[in-house]
């Protein structure tokens, strides 16, 4: 610790019995009593305040404040504590916090200073953050030269223009934020801050959902959302593709092997092997993973891609309506829409994506790449679109998961509850209070040869 430096504080003390419950100290009966006894140990600890009574409680929080700017490191409050060690024990805690301590929380420092520019950060999933670059200045103990604005609607509350003079503050004494604009010390030359029509990482369109604050970046090769967008394609429920952790892909990223989803199709074993903590065999068992995985239909490939609010059922859904890649890429908003269980949040968001140029050029490359784009055929193909199964009691011929596999294969979707929007209640043997509930509801009521005729034999 002396070489870092660090310093350790000693602010609490715990005696147990051998039984590992707290005991009782002869010296340490409290928690003034305990931290006393510490510090004739030799270890350091903080300086605490005994009260008796709420003044002097009061008084000892107004010392504290006070005497902020003169300690060798940084508070934003104090805590008050039950001293007795079994009282403390009495009142004991909720899940959350103890009942026998409460913090008080000093009003955050501020200070003045100027907005000079007002730039955009992209987060790793796409959102766009307006950040204040300000003339720097020292508030609670350090330098400030950037502010969060968080998103383009709290600007507009505000009313925070580049060339303002604002008032700053870190939330909770540790990020910087603008409070309120010095509007008496307007020039007439600051100027209103407009959100980007294109990402400033890539360039792909930004756009901004209804009823949401945050603007977002929808470009699947944007450098900002490289790693999270290649983590969520190799996943179990996407691409599912072994040994593809998230330390090998960013080592990927890092030596700039891969860019985008399509380029991990062009790996070969050699610079694989060269990563550390690889070697030839792990590379092999990548690349070869990789190669698998082209075999993957295209409702895996619709989700491995990260299209906003599409989840593996809506890729299903629309990978089974479509039928190919192309047919969706050309599809409308109204015609998405009509497709049952497709909504107007994940139709537009579909269209949008495949709008954006970025995004076809890199389904071109997933294509050239050997990728399946096609949907899996099985059982009744769309037979069932659109029809609502609930299935109770044992099959003879096949298993539930089975059942559920060649209905969602047909365009059917199984679902856990009886309702009324339930199309068919499967019955096989023993079922239990889902049949009751389809009585109930006048929910057709079939068993596992009308099953198999439904999805064509």
């Amino acid at each position: 610790m002396a070489a870092r430096p660090l310093e350790l504080i000693v602010y609490t003390l715990i005696v147990t019995g051998r039984d590992g419950r707290p005991v009782e100290h002869p010296k340490a009966r409290s928690h003034h009593e305990s931290v006393a006894l510490m510090a004739s140990l030799g270890f350091k600890t903080p300086e605490i305040t005994l009260c008796r009574g709420v003044e002097e409680v009061r008084a000892a929080v107004e010392r504290w404040g006070a005497r902020r700017d003169a300690l060798p490191y940084d508070i934003d409050g104090v805590v008050v504590k039950v001293d007795s060690f079994r009282q403390q024990q009495e009142l004991g805690a909720t899940s959350k916090y103890p009942r026998w301590a409460v913090a008080y929380k000093y009003p955050a420092q501020q200070a003045t200073t100027v907005i000079r520019d007002i730039i955009v950060q992209v987060g790793r999933t796409g959102a766009l953050t307006p950040v204040a670059v300000l003339d720097p200045v020292t508030v609670s103990g350090s330098t400030v030269s950037r502010a969060t604005l968080h998103n383009e609607d709290e600007i507009r509350r505000k009313d925070i223009r580049i060339g303002d003079t604002v008032f700053i503050e870190k939330g909770g004494e540790v990020i910087p934020k603008v409070v309120a604009v010095v509007t008496a010390k307007r020039t007439g030359k600051e100027r209103e801050f407009v959100m980007p029509a294109r990402c400033p990482e890539c360039g792909a369109a930004v756009y901004r959902a209804e009823g949401e604050a945050v603007a977002r970046c929808d470009g699947s090769a944007c450098p900002a959302q490289r790693l999270e967008r290649l983590l969520h394609f190799v996943s179990r429920g996407a691409m599912d593709i072994d040994h593809a952790g998230p330390a090998v892909i960013e080592q990927l990223l890092e030596k700039g092997l891969v860019r985008d989803m399509a380029d991990l199709y062009q790996l070969a074993v050699e610079p694989v092997a060269a990563l550390e903590r690889m070697g030839e065999k792990s590379a092999a068992n990548l690349v070869n993973a990789i190669q698998k995985s082209k075999a993957q239909p295209l409702d895996r490939v619709l989700f491995g891609l990260g299209i906003r609010h599409v989840g593996a059922r809506a890729a299903k859904i629309l990978a089974t309506a479509f039928g190919d890649i192309d047919r969706l890429m050309a599809a409308t908003s109204e015609e998405l829409e009509a497709i049952h269980e497709i909504g107007p949040a994940v139709a537009q968001s579909v269209t949008r994506f495949f709008a954006e140029p970025s995004n076809r050029a890199l389904m071109e490359k997933l294509r050239g790449a050997g990728l399946s784009l096609t949907a899996a055929r099985g059982g009744g193909g769309t037979a069932l679109a659109g029809k609502q199964f609930v299935l109770t009691g044992t099959l003879a011929g096949m298993s539930r998961a089975e059942a559920k596999a060649r209905i969602e294969s047909a365009g059917g979707r199984v679902t856990s509850a009886v309702t009324k929007k339930t199309d068919y209640v499967v019955v096989g043997a023993d079922p239990g209070s889902k049949a009751d509930k389809a009585r109930e509801l006048g929910a057709p009521i079939i068993g596992e040869q009308e099953l198999l005729l439904l999805l064509g034999g």
